[in-house]
């Protein structure tokens, strides 16, 4: 990765170099390595192809179910153009554009890996349209995870036969004014290639990623929203303290008690007396419940390293062996069990933090009831809990797992499917609530900070307080508290939440 440069198929992707390559708008080149097993592979098939009557599904034989319906050598090329264009039915809204690169780079990254039979020229072309910043059509629903993701990877492959639209130089186009400014050819796909571009997984995998990159924020996020809101309500360190934790020693429980320690360090606040012995358990359990989140995403990064590192189309070319192996690396179900899991581990952070957020309102421990100098002429921060309640309410509905249903597909060829596209998707719902429900969190704890002055929190917090109140004042009386929630969801935008330099 020298000189803003990736090479694909130099070495294993990471969620690390994932996220250089997006954070410094890397260029990708195909690496040397990558087109000596690509071109090995490609070779090895076209001699298969050309040396026996032997059937070879995807490539002499139709798809699913007309796997029995042969295909004569003149029809293999129109063969694979048919099953991109009839396949490519993915509805609703189109995706992110970060997730279509990521599907890009993943998709090229496995074909990398030379068992996949595809031609050079088809990688390097899927690399231009991520290095030209072409951003293919593709839509949000459509995909049962099953052969994977076909309906929107067909989506993301038609433009390179120059069918289908794509965003280009702000607009949206038809592909083939895209290829005719760009001075390029559609690509004339051989034997399987189609078959390779629309098998696989990188449609979940990419708004893992994108999920996990956001997800990751989320958890930063309720920590240190979760340490302002333990001083707002005059909370107790003990929970937090290192001997609690080593005699449970969850990963991820050891490392929350951690960052709090961390975050309250020289808090007047937390070091003065209190009256009582214990703090309800939103504020006592936040190590077991926000460590439990930790590790749960611990768990879904490495299914996710080991998927995007994975060959998952089908069939599966093995040139050395001889072989060409109908399987099933294209099955999401990996990825859908692991995004349920993700989904409901997410789900429990705003959970958590709606309760905090709930017994700051209460008028307990020296606080005004709703968290306004003058209840009852001023309702204060009454209804963000409101709003907060129905996110929470919302999200659990998104973390019913969508691996638990399963509707047959292919005239019964494919008979049991993952559903891992719908659980990937739905976790940028359960994210989106997440960062209305920090942004009402923050609100309550830095007002309830407030009404704790002149004593201090720690310098890592009062710097927090200081930033934050730049943008949203105190509320003194009732103001209109959207206004307010929109502008604490832009601060969250631009505020930097590194919870390792406060650790380190």
């Amino acid at each position: 990765m020298n000189n803003n440069i990736y090479e694909v198929g130099s070495g294993e992707l990471t969620y690390d170099v994932i996220e250089k390559i997006l954070k410094n708008n890397y260029k990708l080149v195909l690496s040397e390595e990558g087109r000596k097993r690509i071109t090995y592979c490609r070779d090895f098939l076209d001699s298969k192809t050309e040396n026996t009557n032997e059937q070879i599904y995807g490539v002499t034989t139709g798809f699913g179910s007309l796997y029995d319906k042969h295909i004569s050598p003149e029809e293999l090329s129109t063969l694979q153009e048919n099953l991109v264009k009839s396949h490519s039915c993915s509805v609703g809204t189109p995706v992110d554009d970060t997730i279509v690169k990521l599907m890009l780079l993943l998709k090229a990254h496995a074909l990398s890996m030379g068992f996949s039979g595809v031609q050079v020229i088809t990688v390097e072309r899927i690399l231009d349209f991520y290095n030209n910043n072409i951003i293919p059509v593709v839509n949000d629903r459509g995909s049962l995870g099953a052969s994977g993701d076909l309906a929107p990877l067909a989506n993301l492959f038609l433009p390179l036969i120059g069918e289908g639209e794509v965003f280009f130089k702000g607009k949206r186009v038809k592909s083939s004014e895209m290829l005719e400014a760009m001075g390029w050819a559609p690509i004339k796909l051989k034997s399987k290639e189609g078959l390779a571009l629309l098998n696989g997984t990188q449609f979940m995998s990419a708004n893992g990623i994108k999920a996990l990159i956001d997800g990751w924020h989320m958890v930063n996020c309720f920590d240190l929203f979760g340490a302002m809101s333990l001083e707002a309500y005059d909370g107790r360190i003990e929970p937090f303290l290192a001997c609690i934790q080593q005699v449970r020693p969850h990963p991820g429980q050891i490392e929350t008690g951690k960052i709090f320690r961390s975050l309250l360090a020289g808090s007047e606040m937390i070091v003065r007396h209190k009256t009582h012995v214990q703090d309800p358990y939103s504020f006592r359990c936040i190590p077991q419940v926000h460590g439990a989140v930790k590790d749960a995403m611990i768990h879904v990064t490495d299914v996710l390293h080991i998927e995007i590192n994975s060959v998952t189309d089908n069939p599966t070319v093995f040139p050395d062996e001889d072989l060409v192996v109908s399987g099933g690396n294209f099955h999401g179900e990996p990825l859908a069990l692991a995004f349920d899991y993700m989904g409901v581990a997410l789900h429990e952070l705003g959970n958590i933090s709606e309760r905090r957020v709930a017994q700051l309102i209460l008028g307990k421990r020296g606080l005004p009831e709703f968290l306004v100098a003058h209840p009852g002429l001023n309702s204060g921060f009454m209804i963000p809990q409101y709003a907060a309640a129905s996110m929470v309410s919302q999200n659990k509905m998104y973390a019913w797992p969508a691996s638990c249903d399963s509707i047959v597909s292919s005239n019964g060829q494919e008979d049991l499917v993952s559903m891992g596209a719908n659980a990937a998707t739905k976790l940028h719902k359960i994210i989106d609530n997440l960062k209305y429900i920090a942004a009402i969190e923050l609100m309550n704890a830095a007002q309830g900070i407030d009404f704790r002055r002149p004593a201090k929190s720690s310098p890592y917090i009062e710097h927090v307080m200081e930033e934050f109140r730049k943008h949203v004042p105190f509320v003194e009386e009732d103001v209109v508290m959207a206004d307010y929630i929109q502008k604490t969801m832009e601060f969250l935008d631009s505020f930097d939440i590194n919870l390792e330099e406060v650790v380190d």
